[in-house]
């Protein structure tokens, strides 16, 4: 049976590591990429016989996940971010997709939690993510909302994975911030345009409507309004951060 290499990228992840690695023990190989964590990730990956490799991500998440796979020592490769967990259905279906070496790219539907809540719709509704597939001619572009590039058929998988987004408004709030100047810095260096009144004060407005009325966000009650907000300004910091990147260098 060809064998699967389970990969994790971490940085100060002491609270999620221990879990997500139990739930992909199924795995021939865990290996996590550590972005020089600060805490105990590391030392809690390597007591659970995971290999660890340390390396700077420096924001550009495609280079490390790239990187990844270049080190698996697996034929496959499984990706699980430390705040994921698999569940002990999908882990089944995993081994028994491998083991029929149909070569494909397999999306997992990933079922999103706020604080230990179920999300149904709006920003955290469930979504499916490619995070399974041979490690040959496979590699990651991107910075914030990396894209695997694989030269195999995509195919969904029926079991879910769980996401355990965020545990407080100060991890939320701090990985908004985080998330958006990285998104600015990419856009700038694809020359993409902005403009203060279409991207700064029409697009942010779009996308709340988008994920509360068109993705039912409404249904989630005060909680769907809160994320749904929070995209309003996710949307708008990101252009406001790359409108001033331009302007700070006097291309407005």
């Amino acid at each position: 049976m060809p064998k699967i290499t389970a990969l994790i990228l971490a940085k100060n992840e002491e609270s999620n590591i221990r879990d997500c690695i139990e739930s992909v023990q199924f795995a021939d190989e865990v290996l996590v990429i550590d972005d020089f964590s600060t805490d105990s990730t590391k030392d809690i990956a390597e007591s659970m016989g995971a290999r660890v490799l340390q390396r700077s991500m420096n924001g550009d998440w495609g280079g490390q996940q790239t990187f990844a796979i270049q080190n698996a020592a697996s034929e496959w490769v499984l990706f699980v971010d430390a705040d994921e967990r698999i569940s002990a259905p999908l882990a089944e279906e995993i081994l028994e997709v491998v083991k029929q070496g149909e070569q494909c790219a397999y999306w997992i539907m990933r079922e999103n939690k706020f604080h230990h809540n179920q999300a149904t719709h709006g920003v955290l509704r469930p979504d499916y993510v490619n995070r399974l597939f041979p490690a040959a001619g496979s590699y990651v572009t991107g910075y914030v909302h990396p894209t695997i590039v694989t030269p195999y058929p995509n195919k969904k998988l029926n079991h879910i994975m769980y996401h355990y987004t965020y545990d407080n408004w100060d991890q939320y709030l701090n990985k908004l911030n985080n998330y958006t100047r990285l998104a600015a810095e990419k856009y700038k260096e694809q020359n993409k345009k902005c403009s203060f009144i279409k991207d700064v004060m029409f697009r942010p407005l779009w996308a709340f409507i988008k994920v509360y009325f068109l993705n039912l966000g409404f249904l989630d009650g005060k909680m769907g309004w809160v994320l749904s907000v929070n995209h309003y300004f996710y949307t708008m910091n990101k252009y406001v951060k790359l409108y001033y990147l331009y302007k700070d260098n006097g291309k407005l």
